[in-house]
């Protein structure tokens, strides 16, 4: 898998980020969305999964929420991939 960064943002001494790749499973691009706080104890640092809802994209939560101050606050990885339905089968 081939990951390429399509945003990259500073946010409260972290980093928001935006990624694109490929997914053979869905035959389509995929995206996800990642923040990463400054962490400058250089320390393991615990990951938070942010599912959003059905007919929401990662910039929903990204976006809208304001998550990044606490995330710097409490020094938490939050990664947002994007939830919304892929394929043929799925209506328009």
């Amino acid at each position: 898998m081939s990951l390429k960064c399509i945003e990259q943002h500073r946010s409260f001494e972290g980093e928001q980020r935006k990624y694109s790749h490929y997914s053979k499973v869905l035959q389509c691009d995929m995206k996800f969305s990642i923040y990463l706080p400054s962490n400058k104890e250089k320390k393991k640092i615990p990951l938070i999964w942010w599912l959003s809802g059905l007919t929401c994209t990662d910039d929903n939560f990204s976006q809208k929420s304001g998550f990044q101050r606490l995330a710097e606050k409490h020094q938490v990885a939050v990664i947002m991939p994007d939830t919304s339905p892929r394929g043929e089968h799925v209506s328009d």
